[in-house]
């Protein structure tokens, strides 16, 4: 390879993986809807301690967070917003709309809804 087409080659990699960077950052920092089953981070999908929605609570109130469960993943809820936990315990076991900015495997909540 000349020095020439080494350059060009080298100067398109680096412009593909900026735009590819700034569109994942941008969809980092935007606001989502996730659907799915509220449950806790603890148990995820396995309750440990009967119903879906009795191991939510019980889970909760014992420290741990509450959890958006979308096919295989799970999703940690973070939010100190009094309506949002108010629903999302109302929802434990069952299907809510969450709508938040997601960061790796975390969503900060700004709105819950039922499903």
């Amino acid at each position: 390879m000349n020095r020439g087409s080494w350059w060009f080659a080298a100067m398109a990699v680096f412009v593909f993986s900026a735009a590819a960077f700034s569109s994942l950052y941008a969809l980092a920092g935007r606001k989502q809807t996730f659907t799915g089953e509220v449950g806790d981070a603890m148990c995820g999908r396995q309750h440990m301690d009967g119903p879906p929605a009795d191991c939510t609570r019980t889970c909760v109130a014992h420290g741990s967070k509450f959890a958006l469960i979308v096919g295989k993943k799970i999703y940690i809820l973070e939010t100190t917003d009094k309506t949002a936990l108010a629903t999302l315990d109302q929802q434990a076991g069952k299907n809510a709309a969450v709508t938040g900015v997601l960061n790796g495997d975390t969503i900060a909540v700004s709105s819950v809804a039922a499903k």
